[in-house]
């Protein structure tokens, strides 16, 4: 199991302040990916750029397809730009392949991914991992999950000792935060419409 895959699930099985939303998972699950290449000496950060090293092959299909997605070529991409750029759309990726792979309900799929419904509470060995991994306070894990409003009552987890580590979480709650003043403005700029076309 890798960093994305556990963040999907806890995503998916923890409650939140919130509700978690697509765009903003998208965006931690790319982070997530950083961490997880980092850990692979697949990349080093110099300050916020992101410098690939080997092209490494780890085992798990999106995590192969993110270190073949980095830029390498200078300059090289910041770890904003790497999030907005790999995480869209990325929730629905991991959802998708996780199904198929039978991740989330035990059994493996041929057909149709999985749309929701009662099977995404299965009890699987990969919900049993993320889990175990959430309530042992991993810092990696707590720290993203927390960028997406996932902390409940828990104490704050310790945060990681590597400073890269660090830089994209950090780079992650940045996003998240933006991403969320967006959709405030958007609502903002909706209500403002609909009331110029519902005054006398």
């Amino acid at each position: 199991m890798t960093t994305p895959q556990d963040l999907f699930l806890v995503g998916l099985d923890v409650p939140g302040d919130r509700p978690v939303e697509q765009g903003d998972l998208s965006l931690a699950l790319a982070g997530a990916e950083l961490i997880d290449l980092l850990g692979a000496r697949a990349l080093v950060l110099e300050g916020e750029r992101i410098v690939p090293g080997p092209v490494l092959t780890t085992g798990d299909r999106l995590l192969d397809e993110a270190g073949a997605a980095l830029v390498r070529r200078e300059p090289y991409e910041t770890v904003e730009d790497w999030l907005w750029r790999r995480g869209e759309g990325l929730a629905t990726a991991y959802r998708d392949v996780l199904d198929a792979e039978g991740l989330l309900t035990g059994k493996r799929r041929r057909l149709l991914p999985l749309r929701g419904g009662d099977e995404t509470r299965a009890d699987t060995p990969a919900r049993r991992h993320a889990a175990d991994r959430w309530w042992s306070q991993e810092p990696v894990l707590a720290g993203l999950a927390a960028t997406l409003g996932i902390q409940g009552d828990r104490p704050a987890a310790e945060e990681p000792g590597d400073a890269a580590v660090v830089t994209v979480l950090l780079a992650v709650g940045d996003a998240v935060t933006e991403l969320a003043a967006v959709r405030e403005r958007r609502r903002i700029e909706n209500v403002a419409f609909d009331n110029i076309w519902r005054a006398p």
